[in-house]
């Protein structure tokens, strides 16, 4: 006989709440400050956040830059079940234009159901399947694609005078990648980085070339090699008038160079002892000359120990404010200047001095204002940085980071001509011309054998840019219809002369073997 009594638990559970069971419905009501509404999902639907990339398509077949660049990657699969190029290539493509910055963010295009079908695209491949493309690819093979096809893109523009920047940034890394080496980083010091090497065109902001290296190579020693292979490869009459880089660049090496191909260059010079020896001979100058913005600047001549011969220098100087200099004799560090050396004389007015090198023959002002358009460069780190994934989609590899900087280099070239037809008078960031001529909410629809988009744009400029797009379709129909005997090199050239009417005051781009084209403007 059993005489041990049930177990009780102390403290009882009581009653537990559990909401009651409800059978699936399609439509949800959910209560809102404006009373209720019902909700329901459709994901059968053919949407996309990227209304207004059809106009985009259109300009890339119009000008035939996407296909080409398809059929001669050089990606080669042997398996049945991978993907093709083109799908690849176009949710990279996607991807870029979205303002990804790492492949994971890749995901987030697979539920596009209308895009990547005007691409040529069957489907939006996995974020493993990009990542993995380019691993077993050819690294020369890959390098002369991309090179090929952003030369294929400024090339008739390098026939108008233009100027070199060339410049390097630096890409934070945060894992063991090879290349990831401690060197010069402003923005993380002793983080291991990648070092890019890159070259525009000024003003117009199209990149012409990038080259990636490890972070301990930011020396111009390790752009040299690029560069001058760069210029090079070039027919003579497509170099630029000069080219222009910071004091990184101006040493021995670059210049002679520079003059050995008879080259014209403009760079700062670091202040050395005997650069500012130079500075305090010249301090008692009369002749100092206005050079704009508060500066002003005198000529002479210089040659360093490490120099071959004597070269034209520029001294510029600027008084500086009061708060600066209390700042500076204040703080126990030095204040950031924008030019580090400062003369501090008594009872005399405290300036502020760059030294400037030059082959360049023009006056003062002119080659004090050249240099203060090399600023722009900043601009062209910090959109392609910032809001094109320069600083993203790393691998383990340095080759695949290479591909994938050029790469974003292409597009961004592709997306920044795009927005210049839509906004002549200057460039516009991917930060305000994505949302401007990008993203909207588009649903498309089958009808007796018409595909239909419907866009519904959310910027508070729909109007504008609704009568905008329009322009632009207008424009690919007519050169369609009226370029049609023409070569693909006089049909681009005839794009990019609408492209920069602004600059070029609506006169054809200048070619050195062929006469202008000229066809009668589109209505």
């Amino acid at each position: 006989m059993n005489t041990q009594s049930p177990s009780h638990p102390t403290h009882p559970l009581g009653e537990s709440f559990q909401p009651p069971v409800l059978p699936e419905q399609n439509t949800i009501a959910v209560d809102t400050y404006a009373g209720r509404i019902h909700v329901e999902w459709d994901p059968q639907a053919a949407v996309t956040p990227l209304g207004q990339l059809p106009f985009f398509i259109d300009f890339l077949k119009t000008a035939d830059l996407f296909a080409p660049w398809v059929r001669d990657c050089p990606l080669e699969y042997a398996s049945p079940n991978a993907p093709s190029k083109v799908n690849v290539l176009g949710t990279v493509l996607l991807s870029m234009l979205s303002g990804h910055r790492r492949y994971s963010h890749i995901t987030t295009l697979q539920a596009d159901s209308v895009n990547p079908d005007l691409l040529g695209m069957t489907k939006v491949v996995s974020e493993d399947s990009v990542r993995r493309a380019f691993k077993p690819a050819d690294e020369d093979a890959c390098c002369a694609w991309l090179q090929s096809h952003l030369k294929r893109c400024y090339l008739p523009l390098l026939y108008e005078p233009w100027i070199l920047d060339i410049d390097t940034t630096i890409k934070t890394l945060y894992g063991r990648q090879e290349g990831a080496k401690v060197g010069y980083n402003p923005h993380k010091p002793g983080r291991p980085s990648h070092v890019y090497h890159s070259y525009f065109m000024a003003n117009l902001r199209l990149a012409l070339d990038v080259e990636i290296q490890p972070g301990n190579q930011t020396a111009s020693s390790f752009s040299a090699p690029g560069l001058w292979k760069f210029l090079d490869d070039l027919p003579r009459a497509a170099w630029p008038c000069f080219i222009r880089g910071d004091c990184g660049f101006g040493n021995e090496a670059m210049m002679r160079e520079s003059e050995k191909r008879a080259l014209p260059y403009l760079f700062k010079l670091r202040q050395s002892a005997n650069v500012k020896r130079l500075i305090e001979q010249v301090f008692e100058r009369r002749d100092w000359t206005p050079a704009g913005q508060g500066w002003e600047a005198v000529e002479d001549e210089l040659r360093l120990k490490s120099w071959s011969k004597t070269r034209r220098v520029l001294v510029f100087r600027r008084p500086l404010s009061k708060q600066t200099v209390v700042a500076h004799e204040s703080s126990d560090s030095a204040v950031q200047l924008e030019f580090p050396f400062v003369k501090l004389l008594t009872a005399q007015t405290p300036y502020e001095y760059a030294v400037l090198i030059t082959s360049l023959p023009d006056e003062i002002l002119s080659i004090a204002q050249h240099y203060r358009d090399r600023g722009d460069m900043e601009n062209n780190f910090d959109e392609l940085k910032n809001q094109w994934g320069w600083g993203g989609y790393t691998t383990q590899d340095l080759k695949r980071c290479a591909i994938a900087a050029r790469t974003q280099a292409l597009i961004y070239n592709w997306w920044s001509l795009f927005v210049r037809l839509a906004i002549p008078q200057k460039h516009a960031e991917a930060i305000t011309s994505r949302p401007l001529l990008l993203h909207a909410v588009a649903k498309q629809t089958k009808h007796q054998g018409q595909t239909k988009l419907t866009i519904t744009s959310t910027h508070g400029k729909t109007a504008k840019v609704r009568d905008v797009l329009s322009k632009l379709s207008r424009f690919f129909s007519w050169i369609r219809s009226s370029a049609e005997q023409l070569t693909w090199e006089q049909r681009w050239r005839l794009i990019l002369s609408h492209v920069f009417r602004y600059f070029l005051n609506g006169r054809p781009l200048a070619s050195p073997c062929e006469s202008p084209v000229m066809l009668p403007s589109p209505t």
